[in-house]
Formats: structure tokens, sequence, C-alpha cells
């Protein structure tokens, strides 16, 4: 009777270590947004976005997208949180280039390779997304319309109005071709001169 005592004790014994250890890898893995307890999301009016310095394809690093040749130029497009507030940015930002006061083309891709993830910024503090611009000579000038534009109009994730980020490069003014795309936000400063791809 002792023995079959044992024997089941040690079975229970198994099955809750066998339980707790589930329960941790479940805890442990990275937690949908909606699961997770956040800070109120980061305004655009709270936010400075800039680019930092851009990495050609393969070529290592340059400032101007322009400067040298090649299919695509990689960027990172930082968010500072110049804001007095701990604020949250989770997902992709929205980008469009622009000129005058309007958007034009098609908005930045999305790059789902990566995976989104909660991003906590303190005040003072700087996460990044990479952004990708192929050049427009890569379409075709009737599917394109190529255009010089000043700058990108960009949504920080869940912000609900634009900031605007000075970069004057050809821009396809025609719905369709896609020369921007991007990742979602990721924790820390891009670092400048490294290539991403």
């Amino acid at each position: 009777m002792r023995r079959y005592h044992r024997t089941a004790w040690q079975g229970v014994a198994v099955a809750a270590f066998a339980a707790t250890a589930a329960l941790s890898v479940v805890l442990t893995r990275p937690q949908p947004a909606s699961l997770v307890e956040v800070v109120a999301a980061c305004r655009s009016a709270g936010l400075d976005a800039w680019l930092g310095v851009a990495a050609d394809s393969g070529a290592g690093p340059l400032i101007r997208a322009e400067s040298t040749a090649g299919a695509s130029v990689v960027y990172t497009l930082e968010f500072t949180n110049v804001s007095g507030q701990t604020c949250s940015l989770y997902g992709y930002p929205g980008v469009w280039a622009y000129t005058g006061d309007r958007q034009i083309g098609s908005p930045a891709t999305l790059d789902t390779s990566i995976r989104p993830h909660v991003v906590t910024l303190a005040p003072g503090a700087t996460a990044h997304a990479m952004l990708r611009y192929t050049r427009t000579a890569s379409f075709g000038s009737a599917a394109c319309r190529q255009v010089t534009v000043p700058g990108l109009r960009v949504y920080p994730p869940r912000a609900g109005s634009a900031v605007l980020v000075p970069l004057s490069i050809p821009a396809c003014s025609r719905e369709g071709p896609d020369f921007l795309s991007v990742e979602p936000v990721q924790p820390r400063a891009g670092i400048p001169g490294f290539p991403h791809y």
C-alpha cells in the first residue's frame, strides 16, 4: 500500500512539475500588446522624428540616398521622446512621401519579417524603425511618374497626426510602385553607419 502511495505521489509531482514548466514557457514568451500592460501611447506632439545615417545595400554607410548607385537605401527612422512623460510605441509607423500639403504615391509597405513589440520611451529616450527606400529608377516612368519631394510624412504608431521628416528624394507620384517599406519600431536608437541588410 505504501508503495502504491509513493508511486502515485511521484506521478502527481511529475505532472505538477511539467505543468509549472509549461506555464513558465508561456509566461516568458513575448506577449501581444493587448496582453501587456503599457503606458500611454506616445503622441506626435511629444515626439521628434528624424533620419539616422543611411546604409546602402552592400555599399556601407552614406548620407544621401541619391549619392551612390544601387537599387535601395536603408535609413534608421528615429523617434525621440521630447515630452516630459514616459510613453510607449507599438507597431509600424505610417510613412508617406509628400509635396506641398498632400501625400503622394503609395504609403510605405510593412516589412513583417520583424515582430512588433511594445517599446517604452522615457523622456529623452530614442527608438527606431528601419526604413528602406527603393530608387524610383527601378520602376517604369509611366507607372511611377517621378517627382522630387522635400520629405516624408511620418505617423508614429497609434498616433493620430504626422511628423514631417526632411528628406529630398525622387518619389513615385502614382499609386502602385512600392518605393518605401518600413519595419516596426524597435527599442534603442539605431546604429549609424551599420548596414541592416
